[in-house]
């Protein structure tokens, strides 16, 4: 059986969480490039609007550095010519343990260039208190 390519959305999906996770890890200030005046951000249940707020917001994470490892990620196309990416992964936090994390972008093709529309984190932490 012949190995089928990687559907383009997978392609697109993929390289963009990659990219994402290498410039959040090294310099966040630099993700704005990333995101529209439009994008949308749902950080732990916080909502931040536009480029600068979502800059802002990334940039004021109190950790000064900051190791991301991907466990899974699944791209799907959106009716609309967006795509739909869900990451699974863990993090380390300068001295913190290493904890879960969830996070789910939609990028959108503008310009001739992939941007995130919408961005929604979560660590994995269950409080069953």
């Amino acid at each position: 059986m012949v190995d089928q390519p990687q559907p383009l959305w997978e392609q697109i999906g993929s390289s963009f969480v990659q990219h994402y996770y290498q410039v959040f890890d090294t310099d966040r200030s630099q993700l704005g490039c990333i995101y529209i005046d439009a994008s949308c951000l749902s950080w732990e249940g916080q909502h931040y609007h536009g480029k600068v707020a979502i800059v802002e917001k990334l940039t004021s994470l109190d950790f000064t550095k900051i190791a991301h490892s991907i466990t899974a990620q699944d791209h799907q196309p959106t009716p609309d010519n967006c795509i739909l990416s869900m990451v699974v992964g863990q993090l380390k936090a300068d001295e913190d343990p290493i904890m879960g994390f969830h996070q789910c972008f939609i990028l959108k093709h503008i310009n001739d260039s992939w941007v995130c529309t919408n961005d929604m984190f979560r660590l994995a932490i269950h409080n069953f208190a």
